[in-house]
């Protein structure tokens, strides 16, 4: 809730171009390039249904109906006058030097001409079934593609998120994170199945169009697309503004999240400190932003589509005034008669020019959010680990557990150590205790070693190989973990131990677990060791998620042990049957423990203690406490309660 604000502006100020992200997109779309021929000749197909219906129906006016028309009334002029009929052949000259399809004879009669029409009308019936089913199968085949494009994103997005340093998650917000996954893929889903298809099949009819409006009359076809560029800058300002807008928007829906996120999770702190109002306030302070960057960017998405459809109707009063002042003066133009079905035909491609034109501006906002969206999740993929293997890292051979740190500096931001001149040997088998205040850097110490952070100056050393030369899955895999704050997944208890081995067998997870002491509470269970756990252990206390952590650690049976004091959150007796089962567990094994229990530190070969992000003294518990140094002072103050209590 108190770092949504930093996430805003470093969303909202560095945007990417909309080329670099269509290109990103389009690389996702290479290993279907069969399909999209296919999809793309739905397209052409289906935009020469469009094309050619209203041309059709001109032929329809020109052919059958104008000349029925011109016939029937010289019948009826030669009924009443009982003279000569006038010649018709003339004025219908330039209509049937029109007809390409179906040209009739001049001297066609009444059931010619209906039957024409009705040639025209199945053909007609017959290019809208074809249109119909093109236009359904391009936009089955298009979301089908794009399903499986938006599943490779996932993925791809997922992997990279497991592999990005912890450092990465100290600096944003899981809220936020979640966002871009959920929110921003959806709006990439929306513009896949819908929007991308229905811009794509626009631009190849106004291609079309336009081309056909130039062949049929260059001159007519200049004058009825002379509203074109209006419509283009128009479109283009509103286009470049909702864009900024919708960015603006993904970043507020992240900060929503964050702040929903921390809410829900952060609930007990909440209440105990008396904080529901203000964070109400906080959220509803979010919500409001969120609400009026969508304001904002649907007021711009809607202003487009009447602002078009205006200058369409312009378009449409174009056409049809200089067209019927032509044909009345009968005027030539472009060096051709003008025909009443020419300019039916005209009406009928302005009418088409301004659908596409309308389903672009209506489907801009699908693809302009998705290209926000697409920014979001691409600024993430292209986040680069801090931790990177090298390219020649070898295997790390089994670990005897001889750990070195050589003059160790670690800096988490340029120009602030947390840890200076950090230098210590421990031996195969040793139990190293470190102890300290809040801040002293003893958790960065022990970090190193599975090397979740990277040392700045110094090295770090298992058996004498340096920890980045080694791949992160060989080094890892023989490092058991345990910390304070136990995680447990959403699953079974059985498959929660067995997290760091998937290959153990049940009999063996089991004696994980009583090692860990946790197997008789674990019987107690609704179903044992079927339970399913609830989200990060709920309905266990913390003690027992602890154990089952432990039982977790057991069960990889590393190599080295770090303990972030695993034994915290349990009750005293509880702690002595864990630290039996922690002592048969690092017998023979180099274990790093940050202790807060004094019977953890009695124990232990080597006592660090640190302050300040350095080694300040180190020996045994009962050498330190003869030297009466900072570690007296710390023991008198923190841990003789709990030896008076022992």
């Amino acid at each position: 809730m108190f770092g949504a604000r930093g996430l805003l502006d470093q969303e909202t100020s560095k945007p990417r171009s909309t080329s670099s992200t269509l290109s990103r997109f389009a690389g996702y779309f290479s290993s279907y390039w069969l399909l999209l021929i296919g999809v793309l000749v739905l397209i052409f197909v289906n935009a020469w249904v469009q094309i050619l219906s209203p041309r059709l129906i001109g032929q329809a006016v020109d052919c059958y109906l104008a000349p029925a028309a011109l016939s029937r009334n010289a019948e009826i002029v030669q009924e009443s006058a009982a003279g000569v009929a006038p010649d018709s052949a003339g004025e219908s000259e330039a209509s049937q030097s029109n007809c390409w399809y179906d040209s009739l004879p001049t001297n066609a009669t009444a059931q010619d001409y209906l039957g024409g029409v009705t040639r025209m009308v199945l053909l007609l019936a017959g290019l809208f079934i074809v249109g119909a089913f093109t236009g359904g199968l391009m936009f089955y085949s298009m979301s089908w593609i794009g399903q499986h494009v938006l599943r490779r994103l996932r993925v791809q997005v997922f992997d990279h998120l497991q592999r990005l340093s912890l450092g990465f998650y100290s600096r944003n917000e899981s809220g936020d994170l979640m966002s871009r996954i959920t929110n921003d893929m959806s709006t990439i889903e929306q513009a896949m199945s819908f929007g991308l298809i229905q811009v794509l099949s626009s631009i190849v009819l106004i291609g079309w169009l336009i081309y056909q409006m130039l062949a049929l009359n260059w001159v007519y076809g200049l004058i009825s697309l002379a509203i074109l560029p209006f419509m283009a800058l128009t479109t283009i300002w509103f286009s470049s503004q909702a864009r900024k807008a919708f960015r603006r928007t993904r970043a507020e829906i992240g900060n929503v999240n964050a702040e929903l996120e921390e809410g829900i999770s952060g609930v007990r702190e909440v209440q105990a400190f008396n904080r529901e109002d203000a964070n109400i306030e906080s959220f509803r302070i979010s919500n409001a932003a969120n609400r009026d960057a969508n304001i904002r960017a649907v007021a711009y998405t809607s202003a487009l589509s009447p602002a078009l459809e205006s200058l369409g109707y312009v378009a449409l009063a174009i056409v049809a005034g200089v067209g019927g002042i032509m044909l009345l003066r009968g005027m030539s133009m472009g060096g051709a008669a003008i025909s009443l079905g020419l300019i039916v035909t005209y009406i009928g491609y302005a009418q088409r020019f301004n659908q596409p034109i309308q389903q672009i501006s209506i489907m801009w906002t699908n693809i302009q959010n998705a290209i926000a969206g697409g920014e979001r999740i691409f600024d993430l993929l292209d986040e680069v680990p801090e931790i990177q293997e090298k390219p020649n890292a070898g295997e790390m051979p089994p670990i005897v557990g001889q750990v070195t740190f050589d003059d160790v500096w670690v800096e988490y931001n340029p120009g602030e150590p947390v840890l200076k001149g950090i230098n210590i040997h421990v031996e195969p088998g040793q139990t190293v205790a470190i102890v300290g205040p809040t801040g002293a850097g003893k958790t960065t110490f022990v970090n190193l070693i599975p090397r979740f952070f990277d040392v700045v100056k110094g090295a770090v050393t298992i058996d004498g190989h340096d920890v980045r030369d080694v791949t992160l899955h060989s080094l890892r895999g023989q490092i058991g973990i345990v910390l304070q704050d136990s995680f447990l997944f959403g699953d079974t208890v059985m498959n929660n131990i067995r997290f760091g081995d998937p290959d153990a067998s049940d009999e063996e997870v089991i004696a994980s677990a009583k090692l860990a002491k946790a197997d008789s509470f674990i019987r107690d269970l609704p179903q044992g060791y079927q339970t399913v756990l609830g989200e990060r252990g709920s309905g266990l206390s913390q003690g027992q998620r602890q154990l089952i952590s432990i039982a977790r650690s057991a069960q990889s049976n590393p190599n080295l042990l770090i303990l972030d004091e695993a034994t915290s959150s349990v009750d005293t007796r509880t702690e002595r049957q864990i630290q039996a089962a922690l002592d048969d567990l690092m017998a023979g094994r180099t274990s790093f423990v940050i202790a807060h229990r004094l019977s953890t530190i009695r124990n232990a070969d080597l006592v660090l203690v640190m302050a300040d992000g350095q080694i300040i003294e180190q020996g045994t518990h009962d050498t330190l406490l003869a030297d009466g140094g900072f570690y007296y002072d710390l023991y008198m103050s923190q841990f003789r309660n709990q030896e008076e209590e022992g």
